[in-house]
């Protein structure tokens, strides 16, 4: 009984060696294919023009509400009980369109990103599927992931760099 259970792991074992079959697993730099397009370039450009933009209206709103603190500060001597806590919330009342500024320029940055980065990462992804299943890659792991721990397939980075046109 004992010989025939080795007998039986021994030859389930072989049939499972004769049925599984190598892998082809590659590696890919995204960042640095993300870098080298020409889109993501564009999108980098055109999103820190936005948020200087919104930055310069922002400082511009503080420097006012600042300008407008420090006088009202030099004249509170000067100024009844009742003026000076109309002042009091009128400051609070510019703090908090200020704050709001700030909230919308954030928001209105990541839709800008997403808009303009959704379309980049699906042609990579397009790239990316066509170069691995013309290489029959089954797994193409990115190359800078920290989590990788033994990288020896085939780098495709310039592949798809070829297959975007880009250098």
């Amino acid at each position: 009984m004992k010989k025939l259970s080795v007998l039986f792991a021994a030859i389930l074992m072989m049939a499972s060696f004769g049925t599984a079959k190598a892998q082809k697993v590659a590696t890919l730099d995204v960042f640095g294919v993300l870098n080298a397009m020409p889109d993501k370039k564009k999108a980098d450009t055109d999103l820190k023009a936005f948020a200087d933009t919104k930055e310069a209206e922002i400082k511009k709103k503080m420097e006012a509400a600042q300008t407008k603190y420090d006088l009202y500060m030099k004249e509170a001597q000067t100024k009844t009980e009742a003026e000076n806590k109309l002042r009091g919330d009128e400051m609070k009342k510019l703090q908090d369109e200020i704050t709001a500024m700030q909230q919308k320029a954030q928001k209105d940055l990541q839709a800008k990103q997403d808009a303009a980065f959704n379309p980049i990462e699906q042609k990579l992804n397009v790239a990316i599927e066509k170069v691995s299943k013309a290489g029959g890659y089954e797994f193409v792991l990115d190359g800078n992931s920290t989590s990788l721990v033994y990288k020896n397939g085939a780098d495709i980075t310039d592949a798809v760099k070829k297959e975007l046109a880009i250098k």
